[in-house]
């Protein structure tokens, strides 16, 4: 069974339209912003980092590594990703470089985070 959608309205509601168009518009820069977030949180193991950063505020590679049972290079590309992309910053003491969430795009992702842990407690 097909299910075909179709539109058929007898005019266009033409101040909605522009009204609609000019919100698109003066959001753009929020829209991009949570976009590129949601776009790198999409991945399980960056959501499974990202979810971690929120919790812990701040972790190492090998940390991360020994949490997730995964190779630590293969923790650095998904933790490189983020830190291009701007969601997470790095500090260094030593020879130890320590990850947390930039505060402007945790509130981005502080929904689905409240989500998890909802879920987590109804489990």
């Amino acid at each position: 069974m097909s299910l075909e959608i179709t539109c058929t309205r007898n005019e266009a509601d033409k101040k909605q339209i522009s009204r609609c168009k000019e919100t698109i518009e003066n959001s753009s820069g929020s829209l991009e912003a949570i976009s590129k977030v949601l776009s790198l949180a999409g991945s399980e193991v960056r959501l499974k980092v990202l979810f971690l950063l929120n919790i812990e505020n701040e972790l190492c590679p090998c940390d991360i590594a020994d949490i997730l049972e995964m190779s630590v290079p293969a923790v650095s590309q998904h933790i490189r990703k983020m830190k291009d992309a701007g969601i997470i910053l790095s500090r260094r003491e030593g020879q130890t470089l320590y990850y947390s969430l930039v505060k402007s795009e945790d509130n981005v992702l502080n929904g689905i985070f409240n989500s998890i842990s909802a879920r987590k407690k109804t489990a």
